[in-house]
């Protein structure tokens, strides 16, 4: 008889621990930049369905378009207000903010 390589008692149902949603938007990491630390969230193609205004450069960041959202990581008013003071920047746009 074959060996089976799936362990005994898993499922085929199981998730392995890799979230689609997470794999289509990236990782989120911390910068620092401009005097202080900021969070960076990529957000694919896929999941840009709004038009947003990039800070950077003024101009419009159109749905179907990969980029940014930044916010403070390191703000006096807590968590939450950083939260809301989110921005959607181009990507090349951040990188030469």
């Amino acid at each position: 008889m074959p060996r089976s390589n799936r362990p005994r008692g898993a499922r085929k149902d199981e998730d392995d621990g890799d979230d689609l949603s997470r794999l289509l938007t990236g990782w989120r990491r911390t910068e620092v930049r401009r005097g202080g630390t900021f969070n960076v969230q990529p957000i694919s193609a896929v999941q840009a369905v709004k038009e947003y205004r990039c800070p950077g450069c003024g101009n419009g960041i159109d749905p179907g378009v990969a980029h940014l959202v930044v916010w403070r990581a390191d703000g006096v008013l807590g968590e939450a207000n950083d939260l809301a003071a989110r921005r959607h920047w181009h990507s090349h746009c951040w990188k030469v903010a």
